[in-house]
């Protein structure tokens, strides 16, 4: 089947909210309904400009989402941003397991799946993100990696939660660092972690579940991701904080 086309736009700790709020003014200057009309735009800014930015793209056809959430609804824990708060604040999606997270802030895979069922509760839409480390894959153990990684979040998940899952591929040597896997070997990657899905649930449904590529994504290698056929779109970092360039890796995904 045809699966849509999705550039999600991963802000980090860049931008000041005003900062943000012009950036979203004039991406929605230069955005073409029309023209845009076959790929779906997604912007993650930080925490404190989610709002502001919802508000802005509100009517639009650009989506919001946040970078991260906090386990519970609400309560005593102090700097905890919890899935419905997000949700309150605007964001229809949330990255989880982003390999930064899993990195510097010591999230493992049993508390990534927790997470993975915690936005799914507040009703938000998880990007689960997942990837190997250079020396992972000089051992070659890609694949085995990504297989434990996914496995560990999808026994908690029934056939209605799969539906909102996006799953990004990320190598984590890749983020950054200007070095790219090829397409081929992106796609096959995407294609094992199709695959685990349709063991999991069944072929037809993993068929209609988006599996993005991040990881040194520019304006010159977007396009060939996207034409590899497991592979529905990108997750970018740091390509996507110049207007220009977001706005390029959008011409491209279009045509």
């Amino acid at each position: 089947m045809m699966r849509r086309v999705l550039l999600a736009a991963n802000w980090k700790m860049f931008k000041t909210v005003p900062a943000a709020l012009a950036f979203g003014r004039e991406l929605l200057r230069r955005y073409d309904v029309d023209h845009f009309s076959a790929i779906d735009v997604m912007i993650f800014p930080t925490a404190l400009a989610l709002w502001p930015l919802s508000q802005r793209f509100a009517g639009s056809p650009i989506q919001i989402g946040a970078q991260n959430l906090d386990l519970g609804t609400e309560g005593a824990l102090t700097g905890a941003l919890s899935g419905y708060l997000l949700r309150e604040a605007g964001a229809e999606y949330v990255l989880v397991g982003h390999s930064e997270r899993r990195q510097h802030f010591g999230e493992d895979d049993e508390l990534v799946a927790t997470k993975v069922q915690a936005a799914i509760s507040a009703h938000l839409h998880p990007i689960l993100c997942v990837g190997e480390t250079a020396e992972e894959r000089e051992r070659e153990e890609t694949l085995a990696i990504m297989r434990r990684q996914i496995g560990a979040v999808l026994p908690g998940l029934g056939s209605q939660d799969a539906i909102k899952l996006t799953v990004a591929y990320e190598p984590v040597w890749a983020i950054g660092s200007g070095k790219v896997p090829t397409a081929q070997d992106a796609n096959r990657a995407a294609a094992a972690i199709r695959h685990q899905l349709g063991e999991r649930f069944s072929p037809e449904l993993a068929d209609r579940i988006r599996i993005l590529y991040g990881g040194s994504v520019s304006p010159k290698n977007v396009r060939e991701f996207i034409e590899a056929p497991d592979i529905d779109g990108a997750l970018v970092g740091g390509a996507s904080l110049n207007l220009e360039t977001m706005v390029a890796m959008m011409e491209s995904l279009a045509h």
